[in-house]
């Protein structure tokens, strides 16, 4: 019997086939317990590990408390099922391949003589940390729980605070080898029933032997990249208020097994400008940072290359904008110094993501010193360079995703490049690229990437410069 095929009422062959492709044997922590229920021997399946040893005892003190008299009016495993399995969720199943992704899954698999079904009761219980706050999305005021690695929880969270049955969790099964749990969240009448069916499908026709990097290996089979294009299409949230918002909005949230990250499709360019902490505010002080923050998100891209472009030609800087020049030039061309250190920022954060939690704080405070004035005392940098790159380096965390980051960071290493080789022009011509590819890009969608700029529509534009109160939000 192979994986394809069906249960038998051989109960000595259905053991045997089980056992196989489970392969107890040689991996210890897959469990198969005998006993007799009954007058009816009985085996139970499961992984030790998904199991709490309280919920198995109760199941085996109670079947195998069962009298010769109790299960012989039993004649198939559905009335078994519906007259002693007292757990909540039970399900039969005669499909071998079924029922040994249910077992690996963490499912308990009751196999009983004489039956040619197997019964299988969710009793499982992963290992789960608590819902702590993430760390990269912080509020200064709101909930303080976050998306861990168990699904199931990360559903809870979302169902907690919306009680709506139009709320829809579909799950699907992703990888021939992982068969990874997938979740389409959306609701009913408020996300695109066309967009909804295309990613259904998109995720039904993925062939793949596991999502090995979670979240990042299905957006990439969802959302094609090309290699010429940072620009990230996937928007991620730890936050459950931030993703239930989104689901509001008609957003649809790809939830996958093992991530504490939620992807929100579809995601524009202008998604990222907005962050949680606006809606903890009032509407004034919520739009005031949200300006702050699209002026700082425009000053990382560009105030390296506009500063470089100024001091590369010094008649066009105004008087009152002479202290921008560098008063003690070295030996070392400013367009190497920007470079060396746009490349040492990042190796500083690879160093950072290896430190001990314990020395980070020290590891900072040192490179900050060893970068910063040692590296100006041996004039291997002006100190203009480092003033500018240290903001541009703060500057980057004031939005919370690290694909837009980087990708802002690309093209701001190009127009630099560009700009040291053709001036004027290249710098235009680096700024031009950008737009262009930008304005080239399409959401999950179709839309465009600059939309609501690209195509104009000035009222939803209007709703991501101004913060609107959640009254109006929610009529």
């Amino acid at each position: 019997m192979k994986q394809g095929e069906r249960l038998t009422p051989d109960y000595a062959g259905n053991l045997r086939t089980l056992d196989g492709l489970l392969r107890i044997n040689e991996s210890f922590d897959i469990v198969g317990r005998e006993f007799t229920t009954g007058s009816r021997r009985a085996k139970l399946y499961f992984i030790d590990g998904f199991a709490k040893d309280e919920v198995m005892e109760k199941i085996l003190e109670y079947l195998m408390g069962l009298s010769p008299g109790d299960t012989e009016p039993a004649e198939d495993a559905s009335q078994y099922c519906e007259r002693f399995i007292t757990y909540v969720e039970a399900d039969l199943s005669d499909q071998c391949g079924d029922i040994v992704t249910g077992v690996l899954s963490g499912t308990l698999a009751l196999l009983i003589e004489g039956y040619a079904q197997a019964i299988m009761i969710d009793a499982r219980t992963y290992p789960a940390r608590s819902v702590a706050e993430p760390d990269d999305d912080r509020v200064l005021r709101g909930s303080r729980d976050g998306f861990v690695e168990t699904l199931v929880h990360n559903t809870a969270l979302i169902r907690r605070r919306v009680r709506d049955p139009a709320l829809t969790m579909e799950i699907l099964t992703v990888g021939q080898k992982s068969k990874t749990d997938v979740v389409l969240c959306y609701m009913k009448g408020a996300a695109d029933e066309k967009f909804l069916s295309t990613i259904r499908k998109k995720i039904g026709d993925i062939t793949i032997g596991a999502l090995t990097m979670s979240q990042e290996s299905l957006a990439e089979c969802l959302v094609r990249p090309r290699w010429y294009n940072p620009f990230p299409r996937v928007r991620y949230t730890e936050r459950p208020d931030a993703a239930t918002a989104s689901v509001f909005e008609g957003s649809i949230l790809v939830l996958v097994d093992n991530s504490p990250s939620v992807m929100i499709l579809p995601a524009s360019l202008f998604d990222f400008v907005q962050d949680t902490n606006d809606y903890y505010f009032p509407p004034l002080v919520g739009t005031y940072l949200r300006l702050v923050r699209i002026a700082v998100f425009l000053l990382t891209l560009l105030l390296t290359p506009v500063w470089y472009l100024l001091v590369k030609n010094p008649q066009l800087i105004p008087g009152w904008l002479e202290f921008i020049q560098v008063q003690e030039p070295n030996g070392v061309p400013l367009i190497v110094q920007l470079l060396i250190i746009e490349f040492i920022i990042d190796g500083l954060k690879l160093a950072s993501l290896n430190t001990p939690s314990v020395l980070s704080n020290s590891f900072s405070v040192v490179g900050a010193l060893i970068l910063g004035d040692f590296a100006v005392k041996a004039r291997w940098f002006v100190p203009e360079v480092v003033l500018y790159m240290a903001f541009v380096a703060i500057a980057n965390f004031t939005q919370p995703s690290f694909e837009l980051g980087y990708a802002l960071k690309l093209y701001r290493v190009l127009i630099l490049i560009l700009t040291a080789l053709f001036n004027y022009w290249g710098f235009a011509a680096g700024v031009l690229i950008m737009l262009l590819t930008a304005a080239g890009t399409k959401t999950a969608t179709g839309r465009g990437y600059l939309y609501p700029l690209i195509p104009f529509h000035p009222k939803a534009l209007l709703s991501l410069l101004v913060r609107q109160p959640i009254s109006h939000r929610n009529s």
